[in-house]
């Protein structure tokens, strides 16, 4: 019956005291980044400007007849940028059609319609 006291400490102990030693953290979520997405009435090349960086792009053809963009095109024709405020410009044939400062969440992607 001693024995059995003793391995009873012994097992609580352990368990207690013997596992768990230090702090630990694990992070997971979404990944730090967002998109910028270009949808017209038509598909031409556009020239985006983004924080002074420049992109060759096209934009993505919105059908008025159905509710759901493309998402395969949409997914391809993405700029990558940082979570925050950003002043994008675009240009299509060295003419202005788009200027505005915006804020682009944590993963979100931001479609602007030209």
């Amino acid at each position: 019956m001693k024995k059995i006291a003793v391995f009873i400490v012994a097992a609580i102990s352990l368990t207690l005291y013997g596992c768990g030693v230090g702090v630990y953290s694990v992070n997971s979520g979404m990944a730090d980044e967002s998109a910028v997405c270009f949808v017209a009435t038509k598909r031409y090349g556009i020239t985006v400007n983004i924080d002074g960086v420049s992109y060759d792009t096209k934009t993505v053809k919105q059908k008025p007849h159905k509710a759901r963009r493309d998402i395969k095109r949409t997914a391809n024709r993405q700029l990558k940028v940082t979570p925050g405020r950003h002043s994008v410009k675009v240009t299509k044939d060295g003419q202005s059609i788009y200027s505005k400062e915006i804020y682009v969440s944590t993963n979100e992607i931001k479609i602007i319609e030209l």
